[in-house]
Formats: structure tokens, C-alpha cells, sequence
């Protein structure tokens, strides 16, 4: 049977575990040192109390005196256990030069040879030294006793080892306890530390936070979607790839607020709101992006993460598909029409009137080729010539006409590769249907611009023509016109006078002719209906502000 896998301990749990062993190696550090640091001070203590007693009694005169009488222990000994006891040390031994002692704390040794060394005190010098005596080893400063210029006895004082150690074990109890106490504590505050870790780190250890962080990265990198992570104050915290393309940000933009990005004002507000934001559409300078933005409850600050998604080609198509389905509605109409205008040769034929149904056929023949070939003898792009003659057939199933102006002419090849096809249908798709959209409102009793003449009929005018080393693109209608206060609005996302759902289109027109350089204005045609045109540049040029 496998035994069960042990799992590795939490990271908080390993900080404790080395944060402990530290604190102890810390403190039993320091305790050494004490220990160390408080013996050596014992000892030299010891030394400077042994050398001030024997010094003291070596220049005694007293001392002098007692060695210079016939029995010199009957005068130094009591003399020197009173020294001893009043000064605490171990032992006061008096003797001869030749070492034989006159005084000894054991009675029974005196008039024997002093244990130790005494060559340099017999040459006048006071030294110290830890030696091994009847008492046992001892700390000793032994020191001459002179009378003029001759060495006539020496003194020893001492104290043994043991009592050193006895005093430095007493110090060292109070140690201990010190260093129990600090080894509590920082036991303690190590345990409130990495439990405030533990709930950081939801208990997970090392390892898998390296490897959270490595999913993480991978995850950022890889995701198409852009993620945006702003901190309580609204600061960059974190962006990924795709969030960097889209919002055209620069490598340094993590660290700073939002509203210093220079994004759309649009845009900056939705990321600076503090409540939810689901599938909000915005324009940037070059793209359309969905946002969804969720606040950030938990943790020490609030903050909120954005996510955002690309909708640019959805959108490119979708009005690509709306073309279509007018195409193919405007194409069922056409079929419907034709079916009639066919019966009713037929039926010219069959009452044996072929003149009158020649004649009709051919009328209508005529009519439906003038565009046609208007269109192709002057446009030599063939999308923007599909794309007029399909949305000059979704107008006149709306009852208005389209024409193209006399001087429109774009030569076969004349238009970059870098001017992008679906930027011209974009552009050129957009502005047509609203202004197809208005003059049909205006034939059919829409709203009125206060001042504004009603059109005899519904005309929708378009210019193409290459000029200057520019593109023209300019359409005109003759409905109800844009209300001077509404002419620096008519290009914000969500500006419509046909309700909601609607706004989009003539802010995709200002953001495609942005994206290739150009310009496009608006102004009043001269049926009094609105007029925009567009120029872009043929050649790579910079691109230039967008304006109203």
C-alpha cells in the first residue's frame, strides 16, 4: 500500500518554522556571548580585587615590621584571615623569599613551601596567574614585600576558579531567563506575522505560489482578451498584451492614473466608475472596444478590473452583413418589379400591341443603365462602384434617388493598397445611408430643422474623385439638415435621431478616416440638406485630427 503523501508545508508555515529557528540561534547567540563576555569580566574583576589586596598588604609597614620578628606567623596570620574575610577571597598567603609560608587559610601548611611560581616576583615584579593549589585552581597575583632595596618576603591573594564559576552561574540564571523571555516573545510575534501571512496566502506554500505566478503570466500573455487591473486610486496596476494594443498604451503606463492616459473622454469615464459596466461599446482612436468593468471588493484597497474586447472587425462586419441583407432586399424588390414589368410585355404582346411593349421594354432598359454605367465609366475602384450601384438601389426602394456628381472620377489602380477596402465601405456605406435615411424622413414629414425649405424631391448626391494626391468623398442630401448646436456632437458615439440602438455609424466614419490619415467635415449642402466630406491621403501621411 503507498503511504500517504505528506504535502509540503505552507509558505507561512516554512517562514515560521526558519523565522523560529532564527529567533532561537539569535538568542542563544547572545546568551553565549554573555556567558562568554560575563566570565571574562568575573575573571578580571577577580584579578584587579586579588592584585589590590595584595598589593595593599605588600606595602603594609605592619607586614614589614612582623617579618623582621623572630616569629612571623604569630603576627601576619591573624592578619591575614581578617584581610581575607573582610575582602572575600580565597586565600592570603605571607612567605619567605625561599617560599615558605607564614600564613595559609589551612593552619596546617604553614612552614611549607608555597605551591606556585615566584621567580618574577623574587625580580620585583607584581604578575598574575591561574594555577592549581591546595585549594584547588585559583586566579593568584603573587607581588614582593621590600624593605629598601631587598625582596625580604612575598604575598599571595587568590581566589579559586570555582567561586569565579558560581558567581557567573548566578549572572547566568537572570541570563536565561532574559533570553527565555526574548525567545517568547519573538516566538510569538513570528506566529502573528505568518498568520496574517497564512490568510495572504490562502495556506498555499512556495511551490505553488511560484507556479500560480507562472499560470499567471502565461495566462496574461496568452489571453486575446485585454485585462486591466486598476488600484484604488485608479492607477494602473496591471495590463496585459491585448489591453496594451487596444488601448494604445506605452510600455511605462503601469503606475499611472487613468485619466492621464489621453483616452476618449468616453471611455476614461467608464473605466473611472465605480459602479459595474457590462458590454459598453467605445471608440478609441482606431478601434471599437467592448468594456466590461467589475469592481473590486475584498482586500485593503477597492479596485476594479476591466476587461476589454475587440469589436472592430465584428463591427466592420456587421455593417458589411447590414449591406447585404439591403442588397438582398433591394434585390428581391428589383426581381418583384422586373416580374411585373415582364408580364405586362407579355401581355402588350399577346394584345398584339409589339410596338408599345418594344418601346416600354427598352424605356426601362435605359433607365436602369444610366446609373450603370455612369457608375462604371467614372469609378474604377470596383468595391466603391459595387457599393454605389447596390446602395443606389436600396434608395430607390426607399423612393429616393441617387446620383453621382458629373465631377466624380477614380481611375482603375488610382488608391493605395494601404487604404483599405473596408475603411471605403466604412466610410462611404455610413454616410450614405444616413443620408438616405434623411431625405427620406424629409419626403415623408420627419422632423424639420426650424428654417428649413421641404425638397421638391429625395436626392442623395455623391462626389468620388481623386485630387490633390487625395481622396474626396463627399455626400450630400436634401433632408432636414443637422442643428448647428448639434454639428460638434453629430460624431460622438450614441448621437442619433432615429433612437436607440443607433449613434454608431458616423463615429466609425470619423475613427476609419482617423485610422488612415484623413479628415472629414460637415457642412450645409446646397439643397439645405447636411453635406460631409471626407479626404484621405493616397500617399502614407500622418494622421491629422479628426474635426466637425
Amino acid at each position: 500500500m503507498r503511504p500517504p503523501r505528506v504535502l509540503p508545508r505552507s509558505l507561512a508555515g516554512q517562514l515560521f518554522v526558519m523565522q523560529a529557528l532564527l529567533v532561537a540561534a539569535v538568542v542563544a547567540g547572545c546568551a553565549v556571548f554573555a556567558y562568554v563576555s560575563g566570565r571574562a569580566q568575573a575573571e578580571e574583576t577577580a584579578k584587579r580585587q586579588v592584585r589590590t589586596a595584595a598589593l595593599a598588604m605588600a606595602e603594609s609597614p605592619s607586614v614589614r615590621e612582623a617579618i623582621r620578628a623572630p616569629d612571623p606567623s604569630a603576627v601576619l596570620q591573624p592578619y591575614a584571615e581578617r584581610v581575607r574575610a573582610e575582602t572575600g577571597i580565597a586565600f592570603v598567603t605571607i612567605m619567605n623569599p625561599q617560599g615558605v609560608r607564614w600564613t595559609h587559610p589551612n593552619a596546617a601548611e604553614i612552614g611549607r613551601p608555597f605551591i606556585g611560581h615566584t621567580d618574577r616576583a623574587l625580580l620585583g615584579e607584581t604578575f598574575d596567574e591561574t594555577y592549581t593549589g591546595t585549594l584547588g585552581p585559583s586566579i593568584r597575583v603573587v607581588t614582593p614585600v621590600r624593605d629598601g632595596d631587598r625582596v625580604v618576603g612575598l604575598v599571595s591573594a587568590g581566589i579559586t576558579v570555582e567561586r569565579v564559576s558560581t558567581q557567573v552561574r548566578e549572572q547566568l540564571g537572570a541570563l536565561g531567563m532574559a533570553a527565555g523571555a526574548a525567545l517568547t516573545l519573538g516566538a510569538l510575534g513570528t506566529y502573528v506575522i505568518n498568520a496574517r501571512l497564512r490568510r495572504h496566502t490562502h495556506g498555499m506554500n512556495a511551490r505553488e505560489l511560484s507556479r500560480m505566478h507562472d499560470y499567471h503570466e502565461a495566462t496574461l500573455h496568452a489571453v486575446r482578451e485585454g485585462l486591466l487591473m486598476l488600484d484604488g486610486r485608479r492607477r494602473i496596476a496591471l495590463v496585459n498584451d491585448a489591453a496594451r494594443e487596444l488601448l494604445g498604451l506605452a510600455p511605462g503606463a503601469v503606475g499611472r492614473r487613468v485619466d492621464e492616459l489621453e483616452l476618449p473622454a468616453a471611455l476614461t469615464g467608464a473605466l473611472l466608475a465605480s459602479e459595474p459596466r457590462v458590454d459598453e461599446v467605445h471608440l478609441t482612436a482606431d478601434r471599437v472596444i467592448v468594456v466590461n468593468t467589475s469592481p473590486v471588493v475584498g482586500g485593503e484597497q477597492r479596485g476594479t478590473v476591466v476587461t476589454l474586447r475587440d469589436h472592430t472587425e465584428l463591427q466592420s462586419l456587421s455593417g458589411e452583413l447590414d449591406s447585404e441583407r439591403g442588397f438582398s432586399q433591394a434585390l428581391r424588390s428589383q426581381a418583384h418589379e422586373a416580374a411585373n414589368r415582364l408580364h405586362t410585355v407579355v401581355s402588350l404582346i399577346e394584345l398584339d400591341r409589339v410596338d408599345e411593349a418594344v418601346e416600354f421594354a427598352t424605356a426601362e432598359l435605359e433607365l436602369a443603365q444610366v446609373l450603370t454605367d455612369r457608375v462604371v465609366g467614372a469609378v474604377g475602384e470596383p468595391v466603391l462602384a459595387a457599393l454605389l450601384l447596390g446602395k443606389a438601389a436600396q434608395a430607390n426602394e426607399r423612393g429616393v434617388e441617387l446620383v453621382l456628381a458629373e465631377d466624380s472620377l477614380i481611375d482603375d489602380g488610382a488608391l493605395p493598397d494601404s487604404l483599405a477596402p473596408r475603411d471605403l465601405v466604412t466610410i462611404l456605406g455610413n454616410l450614405i445611408d444616413n443620408a438616405v435615411d434623411a431625405a427620406s424622413e424629409a419626403m415623408t414629414g420627419g422632423a424639420v430643422v426650424p428654417g428649413q425649405r421641404t425638397a421638391a424631391r429625395a436626392l442623395v448626391t455623391v462626389t468620388a474623385r481623386t485630387v490633390g494626391g487625395e481622396l474626396l468623398l463627399r455626400v450630400s442630401d436634401t433632408g432636414a439638415g443637422i442643428a448647428p448646436d448639434d454639428a460638434d456632437e453629430v460624431f460622438r458615439r450614441g448621437w442619433t435621431t432615429h433612437g436607440t440602438g443607433r449613434g454608431l455609424g458616423l463615429a466609425l466614419v470619423r475613427q476609419a478616416a482617423y485610422r488612415n490619415g484623413g479628415t472629414v467635415t460637415l457642412d450645409r449642402s446646397e439643397e439645405g440638406g447636411a453635406r460631409f466630406t471626407v479626404r484621405l491621403p493616397l500617399a502614407g501621411r500622418p494622421a491629422r485630427e479628426v474635426t466637425a
